[in-house]
């Protein structure tokens, strides 16, 4: 079906969707999470890294999305392409389970906001917050299965919410800048465990890659634009611009309290180091905004994940069940079994020491095997010189690019330690029975190659080992 002249979206239009997919609740909470890990210097270099890798794979997904547009069920499709059925049904579980995840960090978020207010909330992990956290899910759930999507209003109202309170953040931390105690703070500070600079870095990478998940939306709005060379544009500026401000977000609290001080801050950390410099009125103000975007951003993400699970069922990647509609044209059975999955993760949280640093960590571990996939095929693409007829020129460069992006990926699973590797493998492994289900329906082997096999044998052995870790306290969750 053609788009309408009046449906094409301009270059302010489509730099906002880059915008409001990127920024949701991570930039909330980043004062604290780097506070925990680094100084400044550390953060610099982390975030170095971070937009470097993140604006490579950026560019490999523009470039997969030009030169493999058949290619359009998902991330998933890029690693069912290029390295089978397997692969493909890992990277479609590993995107979905992932958002599920993340969406639990919204909760969480929202839960331990209220706790600055309510005692019986907490850090987000009482009793009291997972009771309200719950109803939450359900509510929007029966919502979404009458059929309610995201009005034009609710997304303007989320944008400003994100948007607004940033800002005001950075400007009044600018007014309050401190510079000697940047300096104190600038090699790691004091009264702060001893860490190399390497560790420093290390602890932020995992946090890194959660608030730039999304990234990979920009790509899917190509057919609506009015020129299509504004998809590169839109996402180099929104690319840059959200940076920009997670770069500040996370600078700027180290010039007006000690490192000390903002790693002890409850999260939202964003809303407690504002208060510290102006007062009560500053938690207030930044924890509006947190609720009112947190809130309108799982309603969004919740319709993402129930439409991955969706989309995996009607290309054959998962059970021919999550491919169905209710009346209301909403993928029924498949929101049912993304907000189950929410549920009993809420629920975990209870017994977790941290549970927001816990979902971002793993909702970033579970994203980071699709995106290498996603950057090992277009690798793949450009080495066999596939789709290169057209504009042959480009082919070293985005090899290059492709190459970084693969490498990026691979590091900063690596990175992010044994510990997550394994709860990953804790999920994927018995995520697995998706597909003998799938496979089964449709009457076909279960793996076709000995790398498959390998693969699943790996993800088992993970398991055990996760198990075996969490049951004797060696993995703390």
């Amino acid at each position: 079906m053609a788009i309408k002249a009046e449906q094409k979206l301009s270059l302010f239009a489509l730099t906002g969707m880059v915008v409001g997919s990127m920024v949701g609740a991570g930039i909330f909470s980043l004062p604290r999470t780097f506070g925990i890990a680094t100084g400044p210097f550390g953060a610099i270099i982390a975030w170095c890294i971070a937009g470097g890798g993140m604006y490579m794979l950026a560019r490999v997904f523009q470039s997969l999305a030009e030169r493999k547009p058949d290619l359009d069920a998902g991330v998933f499709a890029y690693a069912k392409e290029g390295f089978g059925d397997y692969p493909g049904f890992l990277s479609a579980f590993g995107y979905w389970i992932g958002s599920c995840i993340g969406n639990v960090s919204y909760w969480v978020l929202v839960k331990s906001t209220l706790g600055n207010f309510f005692p019986a909330f907490g850090d987000g992990n009482t009793l009291i917050a997972i009771l309200v956290a719950s109803i939450g899910i359900w509510l929007f759930h029966f919502m979404i299965l009458r059929g309610i999507q995201q009005a034009a209003f609710i997304n303007t109202v989320v944008t400003v919410a994100k948007i607004i309170p940033i800002i005001a953040f950075i400007i009044i931390l600018f007014f309050f800048f401190k510079l000697d105690l940047f300096r104190l703070n600038f090699w790691g500070g004091e009264g702060m465990p001893e860490a190399t600079l390497l560790q420093q870095i290390q602890a932020t990478m995992l946090a890194t890659v959660f608030v730039f998940i999304g990234i990979e939306g920009a790509s899917n709005y190509s057919r609506y634009a009015q020129t299509r060379s504004d998809i590169g544009t839109a996402t180099i500026i929104g690319f840059i611009g959200v940076s920009a401000l997670m770069v500040l977000v996370t600078l700027l609290p180290y010039a007006a309290l000690t490192r000390p001080e903002i790693a002890a801050m409850s999260q939202p950390s964003m809303a407690g180091v504002l208060a510290a410099v102006v007062g009560p009125w500053g938690a207030v103000f930044i924890s509006i905004g947190v609720i009112v975007s947190v809130l309108g951003a799982y309603l969004a993400w919740s319709l993402v994940c129930a439409e991955v699970l969706y989309v995996a069922a009607r290309t054959d990647d998962m059970p021919q069940l999550f491919g169905t509609e209710n009346q209301n044209k909403v993928p029924a059975a498949a929101l049912w079994l993304t907000n189950i999955v929410v549920q009993l993760f809420v629920i975990s949280t209870y017994w977790s020491r941290d549970a927001f640093a816990l979902m971002l960590n793993l909702t970033s571990a579970m994203s980071l095997i699709p995106y290498m996939f996603v950057a090992a095929f277009g690798f793949l693409l450009a080495r066999r010189a596939e789709t290169y007829e057209v504009r042959p020129h480009e082919r070293n460069r985005d090899l290059i690019i492709a190459s970084i992006a693969a490498f990026y990926t691979f590091f900063m699973i690596v990175a992010g330690g044994i510990k997550f590797v394994l709860l990953s493998a804790l999920l994927y492994a018995p995520g697995t029975i998706l597909y003998f289900w799938a496979r089964r329906e449709q009457g076909k082997q279960v793996f076709n190659t000995s790398v498959d096999w390998l693969i699943f044998a790996a993800a088992v052995i993970g398991c055990i080992a996760a198990i075996i870790g969490l049951s004797t306290g060696y993995l703390t969750i």
